[in-house]
C-alpha cells in the first residue's frame, strides 16, 4: 500500500476533513487495478475473496476479473502460485460467488429493479443484464462469466426470474469451469511459452480487459442497430425475444 501512497497529491494549505478519504478511496481503487500488486498483496486467499465478491455480490462488479485470472496465472507459471490449489480454489469462489447472487435475487425479487442508484450500484446494470437474459435465458449464466459487470449481476437476475436452481446450478457449474480455467491456464501457458513476459505484464493485462469488454461492447452495438431498424418498438423486435 505504502507504494502508492507517493503518487497522491499533498493536501493543499487548510484541506478539508475529506481529503483523507478521497485519499484513502484513490489509494484503494489504485491498487485494485494494479492487478500484479494486487495479487502480491492478498495471495491466495485474496485471489479467492475477490473472484466471490465480484461473482456473488453486486458490490463487487468493479473488481478486476479476467486480468486478475490471467495474471494469476501468469504468478503461477513463475512459481509464485500453486496451479494445482490456484484453479480449484478460484472455481469453488466463482460457483460459490453465483450461487450466492442466485439467493439474493430469489430473495430480493422485483423490488432490486427498484433499488436507488448508489456508490456501488447502479440500477441500470442490473437492467441490462435483465435485457440479456431475455434475449439469451439460461446461457446468460455461462456467457455472463466473460462480461464484466454482466457478470456480476447475471445470477441476481436468474434468481429474481424465478429459474429454477436446478437449472441454474448446471449453468453455474458449467460457466465457472469454462472462464476459471480458459483464463487461468492462459496466463499460466503464456508465462510458460515466453520467458520474461512479467516484464509485460501491464500490456498483457491491458489487452486482456480489451478483449473482455469487446463482447459489451458488440452486444450494445447491435442492440443500437437493432432500434435504429425497429424504431416504432414493432412486434416482430418483441417476437425475437
Amino acid at each position: 500500500m505504502t507504494r502508492f501512497s507517493h503518487q497522491l497529491p499533498p493536501p493543499g494549505p487548510g484541506g478539508s476533513s475529506r481529503e483523507p478519504s478521497v485519499e484513502l478511496i484513490q489509494q484503494f481503487f489504485s491498487t485494485v487495478y494494479n492487478v500484479p500488486e494486487l495479487i502480491r498483496l492478498v495471495g491466495l486467499v485474496g485471489l479467492v475473496c475477490i473472484v466471490f465478491a465480484e461473482t456473488g455480490l453486486m458490490v463487487g462488479f468493479f473488481l478486476p476479473g479476467d486480468s486478475l485470472l490471467v495474471t494469476a496465472g501468469l504468478f503461477a507459471a513463475r512459481g509464485d502460485l500453486d496451479i494445482a490449489w490456484l484453479i480449484p480454489c478460484l472455481l469453488a469462489a466463482a460457483v460459490a460467488g453465483n450461487a450466492t447472487g442466485y439467493y439474493i435475487g430469489r430473495r430480493a425479487g422485483r423490488a432490486l429493479y427498484s433499488r436507488p442508484n448508489s456508490f456501488f450500484f447502479r440500477r441500470q446494470h442490473l437492467i441490462r443484464t435483465h435485457e440479456f437474459y431475455e434475449r439469451h435465458g439460461g446461457k446468460t449464466i455461462v456467457l455472463a462469466q466473460f462480461m464484466p459487470i454482466v457478470r456480476t449481476f447475471a445470477p441476481v437476475v436468474a434468481g429474481a426470474a424465478d429459474m429454477t436452481y436446478r437449472r441454474f446450478a448446471t449453468f453455474n457449474v458449467v460457466g465457472a469451469i469454462l472462464w476459471i480455467t480458459s483464463m487461468t491456464l492462459t496466463g499460466y501457458y503464456l508465462g510458460l511459452a515466453i520467458p520474461g513476459i512479467e516484464e509485460r505484464i501491464h500490456i498483457i493485462v491491458a489487452v486482456v480487459i480489451f478483449l473482455s469488454l469487446l463482447p459489451g461492447i458488440i452486444a450494445y452495438l447491435r442492440s443500437k442497430l437493432r432500434d435504429l431498424r425497429a424504431p416504432a418498438g414493432s412486434g416482430a423486435g418483441a417476437d425475437r425475444r
